[in-house]
C-alpha cells in the first residue's frame, strides 16, 4: 500500500463523494456535501446524470485518483447503475495501490446484503449478468468491489456531523504526518499562525509571496488543515483562476 504521507500535497481533492444520484442526490448526499464543504473540506461531487449508454468520462477516474478519500453512500439502487460499480471498482484500486481511505456508508440497507450481494444487491448483480455475458470478468470486479467495501468499518447515515468530524480527524491526522516529514515546515506554519493572531477577532489578510517551486501552496495547505478546525466554515481555493475559468463564479460560491 502506498503512503499517503507521501502524496498528501500531490491530491488535489479531500473526498470523492460516490453515491446513486435517484437515490441520495436531492436529500442524504446533498446534506453531507454541503457539512464537509462548510468545514473546508475540499470535496468532488460529480453533478451530471448520466444517459443509458454512455460511459464515465476519465475526469471523473482522474478525480478519483486525486482524492485522500472516497465515501461510498450505498443505498438500494447503487448497484443497478454500472457507472457506480466502475466508480466503485476504481475506488477499491486506488485504496490499495495509492493507500486512499475508503469509508462505506449504508443508506437503507442492510451490509450484509452489499457483502453477500443479497436481496436487492443481489438482484441487480444478477441482470448485470444477464445482461453482460460477454464480459462476466466485469461482473465478478464489481461483486468484489462490493464486497471488499462492505467489510470495511462503515457509518449510518445518522448523523452526517459525526462522518464529517470522523473525515476531518483522518485528514488532520495525514497532515501531521506529512508535517513530521518535511524538514522545516513546522518551523514555517508556526511562524505563519503567530501572524495570523489567531485569538483576534479582527479581519486579516496574509499573503506568502516567493518564486516557484519552493512550497507556498504546501505551507498554506498545512496552515489552512492545521487551524480549519477552530472555525465553524472554511474553505480554501487552490488553481482559482482555472477553476474559474471551468466551473464559473456561481459553481465556486
Amino acid at each position: 500500500m502506498a503512503s499517503a504521507a507521501s502524496s498528501t500535497c500531490q491530491r488535489r481533492y479531500d473526498v470523492f463523494l460516490s453515491f446513486r444520484g435517484e437515490d441520495t442526490r436531492n436529500n442524504f448526499t446533498a446534506h453531507l456535501y454541503q457539512a464537509l464543504c462548510q468545514k473546508g473540506i475540499n470535496t468532488f461531487i460529480d453533478d451530471q446524470e448520466l444517459e443509458r449508454g454512455q460511459g464515465i468520462s476519465p475526469d471523473l477516474f482522474t478525480a478519483i485518483e486525486n482524492s485522500l478519500f472516497s465515501v461510498v453512500v450505498l443505498s438500494q439502487n447503487y448497484a443497478s447503475s454500472r457507472w457506480c460499480l466502475d466508480e466503485l471498482v476504481k475506488i477499491v484500486e486506488c485504496m490499495k495501490s495509492r493507500g486512499q481511505r475508503v469509508l462505506p456508508i449504508f443508506y437503507n440497507v442492510d451490509p450484509s446484503d452489499v457483502r453477500k450481494q443479497r436481496g436487492i444487491f443481489g438482484e441487480a448483480l444478477a441482470k448485470h449478468d444477464q445482461e453482460s455475458l460477454e464480459n462476466m470478468g466485469r461482473v465478478q470486479s464489481w461483486k468484489d468491489a462490493l464486497t471488499q467495501v462492505a467489510n470495511l468499518s462503515g457509518n449510518e447515515p445518522l448523523l452526517i456531523k459525526e462522518i464529517v468530524t470522523t473525515i476531518l480527524n483522518k485528514l488532520l491526522s495525514l497532515l501531521a504526518g506529512d508535517i513530521e516529514n518535511m524538514v522545516g515546515l513546522d518551523a514555517r506554519i508556526q511562524e505563519v499562525e503567530m501572524r495570523l493572531c489567531l485569538e483576534s477577532n479582527d479581519i486579516l489578510m496574509l499573503g506568502i509571496w516567493g518564486m516557484g517551486g519552493i512550497g507556498k501552496t504546501t505551507l498554506a495547505k498545512a496552515v489552512y488543515s492545521k487551524i480549519r478546525s477552530q472555525f465553524e466554515m472554511c474553505s480554501f481555493f487552490e488553481n482559482i483562476g482555472e477553476d474559474l475559468a471551468k466551473k464559473g463564479l456561481i459553481r465556486l460560491q
